[in-house]
């Protein structure tokens, strides 16, 4: 028996030759919004069809609640679901393609309309009802879908890349929407997007996939801040991957390490002690860079190039420890020109060290 809303343990998909989703396990808090987050490929979608009920898992067990739901059917497993194309009817009205679920479950016309009511009040859609879906933009076809979704009261909501259709202004709008109506209504969600920013504005927690694992779970400030392995960092944002050797650890909070190329001594941080010589990675957010004078630096850089990002200047910067270039932001308003010669600077909290794997 499971005392989450929903509880997965072991499942795995393979299709012919491709392991699509290796042995998985995951609890969802109760009323928490979860990302699954990854690229193509990585098996986040299938994972969500497992839930749904679209795919039977090869092996393992799905339990929303306390019941099992493995073997169930989509419509028996009391779900919401939201899609990138909407998957409204567009020969039913607003207020009609709302309610359709609780027609199907034989609810009288008068319950029907008034939840259904309800719902596009809680979407900001509430004088709705009589329009037809071709009269809607997309972000306000998108609530209608997130109403139909909810006005069942399903114990776990699940949403399929559910902005990828909108613009990036409206997108971004609608982030913060839906993000406000899932916690006001407190109800367990699942987010499965590609898009970092939409992974990192609307949940809780981060499952971030890669080859139909879960290669890390946590919050979005400790998979952006604190990434386990380079994939993560990278995935996450742009990330400054160094490499080196450790000098001397007398302090975990402060560790010197020799880096490549003769480039200098960087600082990193650990949770204990590393041991004089050993090799490591470790990666640095371009935001935690700062630019200086060469010789204030603890690494020496050139600018290659900079563009303007309104909040910041992007620079591109060589450096003898890379064949490809550093990436900084500042928020000084006057570019450096290119080729000026400038001293990088981190503090040994932002240098995060990371797995080998790839």
């Amino acid at each position: 028996m499971s005392s989450v809303p929903l509880s997965i343990r072991g499942i795995s998909k393979r299709y012919e030759a491709v392991q699509a989703l290796k042995p998985l396990d995951l609890e969802v808090k109760a009323g928490e919004m979860l990302a699954l987050l990854g690229p193509s490929g990585c098996g986040k979608t299938t994972t969500l069809r497992a839930i749904a009920g679209f795919e039977i898992p090869d092996t393992g067990s799905i339990h929303i609640g306390e019941r099992d739901v493995t073997d169930l059917p989509p419509n028996k497993r009391d779900l919401g679901m939201v899609f990138q194309n909407y998957s409204l009817f567009p020969h039913m009205s607003v207020g009609e393609n709302v309610a359709f679920g609780l027609k199907m479950r034989g609810v009288s016309r008068l319950d029907r309309d008034t939840k259904a009511h309800a719902m596009l009040e809680l979407v900001g859609l509430g004088t709705y009802a009589d329009r037809q879906v071709h009269q809607l933009s997309g972000g306000q076809q998108q609530r209608v879908a997130l109403a139909r979704s909810l006005v069942t009261d399903p114990k776990v909501l699940l949403l399929d890349e559910p902005l990828g259709a909108l613009d990036k202004n409206l997108r971004e709008r609608m982030q913060f929407e839906l993000r406000e109506i899932q916690r006001r209504l407190g109800i367990t969600s699942i987010l499965v997007t590609h898009d970092q920013e939409e992974a990192l504005t609307m949940s809780d927690r981060i499952a971030v996939m890669s080859a139909g694992e879960i290669v890390q779970i946590g919050g979005p400030t400790e998979v952006y801040e604190r990434p386990k392995n380079r994939f993560v960092s990278e995935f996450l944002g742009t990330a400054n991957i160094f490499e080196g050797t450790v000098l001397a650890a007398d302090d975990p909070r402060a560790i010197r390490v020799a880096l490549g190329s003769g480039a200098g001594e960087g600082l990193i941080s650990a949770a204990a002690p590393l041991a004089a010589g050993r090799k490591v990675s470790f990666v640095v957010r371009p935001e935690r860079l700062s630019l200086g004078a060469p010789e204030a630096g603890l690494v020496q850089a050139r600018v290659r190039d900079w563009v303007f990002r309104g909040p910041y200047v992007a620079y591109e910067l060589d450096c003898a420890t890379h064949d490809v270039p550093l990436v900084a932001y500042s928020q000084t308003r006057h570019a450096l020109p290119k080729g000026t010669d400038v001293g990088l600077s981190w503090d040994a909290d932002s240098a995060v060290l990371i797995e080998e794997r790839a």
